[in-house]
């Protein structure tokens, strides 16, 4: 158990809640005068208990805010994005200990997922998932197979756009089919590429950057259990680039695919 906001959350949630309760009980046996008097710890517990119960359920159960760190989803994704991310995709869990109590569905080849880093569950990533259990899944030529069969790419032209807060050019910018799932990526040429083929196990998922050159991801680590899954990303909500002072509203309410 990892000492988060998930754990402030709900111990304040339940401590706010007890006191409240609890005072609601003991006023059985005050007196009149004694219940005239609300201590201000019962008046702020009764204020503050609903609105964190509502934010409890709504980022556990419906849908939770991340921002992106780093440029490693790029063009997808953008250092300075704000996503909403949706917490029963792969399942509705219990807060902190992140127990499933409800199976809604499993990651789909080509999803944008949210999950805790395998080497430091306190720290949240985001990828994309290339590999499902079972899958056989390889890197040669920096082109990604999957089960053998070559992902189709298209040269879409040399990217230029904002990364890391600042503008970046010089990368092949290409449009990648996985599966079903038709997306962009990066590759650059003055890196070298990574090759190497695995076989992803059951119950694990094989996450990868769509800025492939530039991402730390389950080529480095390797793979990502069900139960570190967080949710699917949806969309962006804002956009703040904090290194150059600005809003991108041209960003607001992209879908995430």
């Amino acid at each position: 158990m990892t000492f988060s906001l998930e754990l402030i959350l709900v111990l304040a949630t339940l401590a706010t809640g007890v006191i409240w309760l609890g005072w609601a009980v003991a006023r059985r046996w005050m007196s009149p005068e004694r219940r005239a008097t609300l201590p201000w710890y019962v008046d702020y517990s009764r204020s503050f208990f609903p609105v964190l119960l509502i934010v409890l359920v709504l980022r556990s159960f419906v849908a939770e805010p991340f921002r992106i760190p780093s440029g490693s989803m790029m063009p997808t994704l953008l250092v300075g994005d704000f996503i909403l991310v949706n917490k029963s995709s792969y399942g509705v869990r219990l807060p902190v200990t992140r127990t499933v109590i409800l199976e809604t569905g499993k990651p789909e080849r080509g999803d944008v997922a949210v999950f805790k880093y395998p080497r430091n569950p306190a720290e949240d990533y985001i990828k994309r998932v290339v590999g499902l259990p079972g899958d056989r899944i390889e890197f040669r030529d920096r082109t990604l197979f999957v089960n053998g069969e070559p992902q189709k790419t298209e040269l879409l032209g040399t990217y230029e756009g904002v990364g890391s807060g600042r503008m970046m050019t010089g990368a092949n910018h290409f449009l990648e089919h996985l599966g079903d799932t038709p997306h962009e990526i990066l590759m650059w040429e003055q890196s070298p590429g990574l090759s190497g083929t695995v076989r992803v196990p059951e119950g694990h998922y094989f996450m990868v950057g769509d800025n492939r050159d530039n991402s730390n991801d389950s080529r480095m680590w390797g793979f990502v259990s069900e139960d570190l899954l967080v949710g699917r990303a949806l969309f962006i909500w804002l956009n703040w680039d904090y290194t150059g002072g600005h809003w991108d509203f041209s960003r607001v309410g992209n879908r995430i695919q």
